[in-house]
């Protein structure tokens, strides 16, 4: 396995629910994990992150939720429509339903298709795929 030069890690409730949810539900592919510790990394496609029980050794205040308040998390997938039907197959209820974006970009601008999705947590979860790049919007 090839580690990304940027990999998250989250401090999560209870690693249990925190795995279903990833695992069972998302599709996310469980590399290894450190059962002792309560810590797993996970894959999706490109995508690397971690998720570790809270342990009190990350604590930098208190915790509330949602937790991870001001950051979401964006992740390129293939079938955002795909994705959106297996959550709303599992009952979870999207944060934002699919939505089509323009971004400019350095290289003229980018069309995505996105979805946006809480974990159990509260972690905003951005799903996006790639319709087009490179244009002049």
């Amino acid at each position: 396995m090839i580690y990304k030069a940027l990999v998250p890690e989250l401090s999560v409730t209870n690693i249990s629910e925190s795995k279903k949810f990833y695992l069972d539900i998302l599709g996310f592919h469980l590399e290894y994990e450190r059962v002792e510790d309560k810590f797993a990394f996970l894959s999706l496609g490109d995508a690397q992150m971690m998720i570790e029980e809270m342990n009190g050794s990350w604590n930098t205040a208190e915790w509330m939720y949602p937790l991870g308040r001001g950051v979401n998390f964006q992740i390129e997938i293939d079938d955002v429509e795909g994705m959106a039907a297996a959550l709303k197959g599992h009952e979870i209820k999207l944060f934002r339903d699919v939505m089509v974006n323009h971004y400019e970009s350095a290289d003229g601008g980018v069309i995505v298709k996105e979805i946006l999705v809480q974990d159990p947590d509260g972690y905003l979860l951005r799903f996006s795929q790639m319709i087009s790049a490179g244009s002049r919007l």
